[in-house]
């Protein structure tokens, strides 16, 4: 049954900053993952999965490529109330600054939600990587009676100095909040978690950012202005006021917040047993649907790659690499540790005469790439090597950039003939 007591508000983050360079020309959940996917796909699918089918996306920066992804995938039958839409960060009458924080993104946002019937709100992040049935929270944020309940990952103490921390009753109502404590701090923030939670000494409750409201209280508060941000000052002054409650989340999930995870997180796809799994029919991840052709590979050895539709691959070796959609990797290339974005389009054999283009789109041939991000339409020449590690300084420059030992070619760039980094 569909869920219409409920509307999800998806937070298209600010300008990624950590994500840079990969949000230089694209806001943050229209990164590309997992070689056919952006970000944004995740929370819209736990939400489709979940018989919730209205979402708004909230976004300020760089949000064309996010407008025509979402306008291009999510079409839902003429005959029903489901939607998936784009509220860019605009200028109003009663409002002429962008957004100033998760809540303030809401607020200036309520306008356009309080047009439709709902009686929870369902406000999730637009950059993390997890797959969640929300009627499960919900129906608990509804069985006790809650007002607001916030999603919370048991994790262990060494972990949790990353995150903002609660503490709850043997109800799973929550006490109290400290936003990342020191490593001594944490100690004193157990909460009451399963058995199997324990046996892993994960005993502290990390936010994951994901909250349900019950409306009427989402509209009180979205009209007191000085709070601008859900985490820092919606929830540690919503706590001893209004009924909160801890839904225990035990699967996977991450925080796509800076290059190493999200290198990671892609990385983590080519395990034999992916804590991610892209193969579970009940938890679909949704896309543009492309109608590409099958992937052609050719002499290659592979071990631990995932290659994505419409590719062209005459490797010599693939390992431990996620190779996007309409990526051509040439002879005698060895790409290792490695995401390749791929392409949005094909180069015809008639426009690589007519524009002389000398550095097709892809990997050339004899190439070395190891420990690497390739954004799309990149044109790597012939003979480039890339061997990423901590070695490398950080840095940036106008073709490439370093972030812990993870180079990343930028969107679009060509990287002539036997170019070394």
């Amino acid at each position: 049954m569909i869920n219409l007591d409920t509307l999800a508000i998806i937070l298209g983050g600010g300008q990624g900053s950590r994500l840079y360079p990969l949000t230089a020309q694209r806001s943050k959940p229209a990164v590309p993952i997992a070689g056919k996917y952006r970000l944004v796909d995740i929370p819209i699918s736990n939400c489709i999965n979940s018989e919730i089918k209205r979402m708004f996306v909230l976004t300020m920066f760089n949000s064309a490529s996010l407008n025509k992804h979402i306008k291009n995938t999510y079409h839902f039958s003429f005959f029903s109330s489901a939607f998936v839409d784009v509220l860019a960060a605009e200028q109003t009458i009663a409002s002429k600054d962008w957004f100033q924080g998760t809540a303030d993104a809401v607020r200036k946002s309520m306008h356009h939600f309080i047009n439709h019937d709902f009686k929870y709100a369902l406000i999730l992040s637009g950059d993390q990587l997890y797959q969640m049935d929300y009627t499960q929270m919900i129906n608990a944020h509804i069985e006790n009676d809650a007002e607001i309940s916030i999603a919370t990952l048991p994790v262990h103490a060494k972990d949790g100095t990353a995150f903002g921390i609660l503490k709850s009753d043997e109800n799973n109502v929550i006490t109290s909040f400290t936003e990342k404590p020191d490593s001594k701090e944490i100690l004193n923030w157990k909460s009451e978690v399963s058995d199997e939670m324990k046996a892993q000494e994960r005993y502290y409750l990390a936010s994951m950012g994901i909250y349900v409201f019950n409306r009427d209280l989402l509209i009180k508060l979205m009209n007191e202005p000085d709070m601008i941000d859900f985490g820092k000052e919606i929830i540690p002054q919503s706590i001893n006021k209004h009924k909160t409650l801890s839904y225990q989340y035990e699967g996977y999930w991450t925080d796509i917040g800076n290059i190493d995870s999200f290198f990671e997180a892609n990385l983590g796809l080519t395990d034999n047993i992916p804590q991610f799994d892209l193969f579970d029919k009940s938890q679909r991840i949704y896309t543009r649907a492309r109608m590409l052709p099958t992937s052609k590979i050719s002499g290659t050895t592979m071990n631990h790659a995932v290659i994505a539709e419409g590719c062209i691959v005459s490797a010599a070796k693939i390992e431990r690499s996620v190779i996007g959609i309409r990526s051509r990797i040439g002879n005698e290339s060895t790409v290792i540790n490695t995401y390749m974005m791929g392409s949005d389009y094909y180069e015809t054999l008639e426009s690589i005469e007519k524009e002389n283009i000398k550095v097709l789109m892809g990997i050339g041939q004899r190439c070395f790439i190891k420990n690497a991000i390739i954004d799309k339409n990149c044109r790597i020449g012939d003979d480039v090597r890339i061997n990423g590690g901590s070695h490398l300084e950080d840095t940036e420059t106008d073709l490439y950039c370093v972030s812990s030992g993870i180079v990343v070619i930028k969107k679009g760039v060509t990287l002539p003939k036997g170019f070394v980094i």
